[in-house]
């Protein structure tokens, strides 16, 4: 591994999923974590779109290791009275770090003023915001969000994902300065991320896996293996992260 480098795993869920075999268990995690040497997971729960039920949840499965998982604030535009004072209860008393946004439950593209009140208050804290990209979440959506809201900083899971989605992603990037690429992704085909970080710079991209969806360490292989020099892997690692969560 690399010296010296923290490494945090920016994507992760809690909950139950029960059609995908996902359990609410942190000790395959945390087995997976350690022999990958993963310092800490950012989790989320994204099945309950008043968003309580599921913070509430991730609250618990971070107070069983609060030394190894950060809580992201989940909220939905669906119930839209409820976003704001969800998002307060969730940073203020909860602890959690981030937002979580996921529009493919809505009918609403991350564009849409729907979501401006996770925006705002994104903006306001001076938060970051981790959304699913790809086909059913176009990245130019959000990366249209990133420049209204210049004082949140907004992270495109998955990258976009496949072509067109992950050049929309890379050129937010380009745009927006604001703007962020994280890494899992069943697609991530050799060179994608030798690419992401040829055309975004390595400050702009952080380490995700999907967890426990995907194996944290081989989603991690695919850093650790690239053809990019240490500096970069220590960025994308956990740098860049402890910087977006000010740990």
């Amino acid at each position: 591994m690399i010296e010296n480098s923290p490494i945090i795993d920016f994507h992760g869920h809690v909950g139950r999923w029960d059609h995908l075999g996902m359990v609410d268990d942190s000790r395959p995690i945390l087995r997976a974590m350690d022999a990958a040497s993963i310092d800490r997971a950012c989790v989320f729960d994204i099945f309950h779109p008043d968003g309580a039920r599921g913070n509430d949840r991730t609250a618990l499965f971070v107070a069983q290791h609060p030394d190894r998982f950060i809580g992201f604030a989940y909220v939905s535009p669906l119930l839209p009275e409820r976003m704001r004072p969800e998002l307060e209860r969730a940073v203020d008393e909860l602890g959690f770090r981030a937002i979580k946004l996921y529009s493919p439950y809505t009918s609403f593209e991350y564009d849409h003023p729907a979501w401006d009140p996770a925006y705002q208050f994104a903006q306001e804290r001076g938060l970051a915001v981790l959304a699913h990209t790809g086909i059913d979440a176009e990245p130019r959506h959000l990366a249209a969000a990133a420049a209204r809201f210049p004082g949140a900083n907004f992270v495109a899971g998955h990258s976009g994902n496949i072509e067109p989605c992950r050049s929309q992603a890379i050129e937010a990037t380009q745009r927006c300065p604001n703007f962020f690429l994280e890494t899992c992704s069943s697609y991530r085909t050799p060179g994608v991320v030798e690419e992401l970080v040829d055309r975004a710079g390595a400050e702009r991209i952080l380490y995700g896996s999907d967890l426990p969806l995907m194996d944290p360490r081989v989603q991690l292989g695919k850093i650790v293996t690239a053809s990019i020099d240490d500096r970069a892997k220590q960025l994308i690692l956990g740098e860049n992260a402890r910087r977006l969560l000010k740990l």
